[in-house]
């Protein structure tokens, strides 16, 4: 890390303060970066407003992200703090890959810096490359491929699903209409089933949040995978995981399973390597001093 970062520790205290007051917030800064690096690049780009004199179309607004990214105002508190003492010095690109370790609460890695800030977006791309969780495996492996990332890449993760929330209107098709077929995904474990439809009844609000992880939503751990294996994930995409047949990700999810170390290296490495998809450097793009917009 260069000597220059070290010294801005307002930010990392500010994420810290956010820990604190929501327990979500690892999940939501996760997701903010992960959404973000697979448009093009990891660039910030997801948080830039609708800017028509910039000609700046948002990418908060892309169907995968609309109601679904969060955490915006506890990033840009944490923006502020570093802009205070060390002005135009780290991205938004680089805040998006120290908070995502800071705050997830589980497995460390070496974070690497040095990314620049678009000064565009790209909502078109938003909406046709993010993987989706009505997306069949076949289809979420491509995708993760365009962008130079494999099946363990993909397993190690999904396990950041270990916390955090989905809506309801993410999952019930699984419920209620598993392959437009009227009936629940016959893979998934009786009991779970029971209680996630107590928690979103076929004709419910759509909005209501359910634990990814139902037994340990706020800490990380790899019970995502014991959970997989036990046919008791939320998303399909989760269980497809382990449920395909024949696919490569089933064996990667016995081995996280069965070694959380094993797991925490992999994700690590998965980070870094997701960091690394695409990054502006050296006079390409800009430090945004307010991540909403370009300078």
């Amino acid at each position: 890390m260069p000597q220059h970062v070290q010294h801005c520790t307002r930010g990392s205290q500010a994420g810290s303060g956010a820990q604190q007051n929501d327990a979500r917030i690892g999940a939501k800064i996760l997701l903010l970066h992960f959404y973000d690096c697979f448009v093009k690049g990891c660039d910030g780009s997801i948080l830039l407003d609708n800017d028509s004199a910039n000609g700046v179309t948002s990418e908060k607004y892309a169907g995968p992200n609309a109601n679904s990214v969060m955490g915006f105002d506890v990033f840009a508190h944490i923006k502020t703090a570093l802009e205070n003492e060390c002005p135009s010095v780290v991205s938004c690109a680089d805040i998006f890959a120290i908070a995502s370790q800071l705050l997830a609460g589980g497995p460390t890695w070496e974070v690497q810096l040095g990314r620049r800030d678009n000064r565009t977006a790209n909502r078109n791309g938003a909406d046709s490359t993010l993987p989706s969780p009505f997306e069949t495996l076949d289809q979420i492996t491509a995708k993760f491929s365009d962008v130079g990332l494999d099946s363990t890449y993909l397993v190690a993760l999904s396990g950041a699903h270990t916390i955090g929330r989905a809506q309801c209107e993410f999952f019930t098709h699984g419920l209620y209409n598993f392959s437009n077929a009227g009936n629940p995904d016959p893979s998934l474990d009786t009991a779970h089933l029971e209680k996630l439809q107590d928690t979103c009844p076929q004709v419910g609000n759509g909005r209501t949040l359910t634990n990814l992880d139902l037994p340990t939503p706020d800490g990380f751990y790899n019970n995502y995978f014991t959970n997989i294996q036990n046919n008791q994930g939320l998303l399909q995409t989760d269980q497809d995981l382990f449920s395909s047949s024949g696919a490569d990700t089933v064996a990667i999810v016995n081995r996280f399973a069965n070694s959380q170390s094993d797991f925490f290296d992999s994700f690590g490495q998965s980070m870094i390597k997701m960091g690394n998809i695409s990054p502006l450097t050296g006079k390409d793009g800009e430090i945004r001093t307010d991540c909403k917009r370009v300078n």
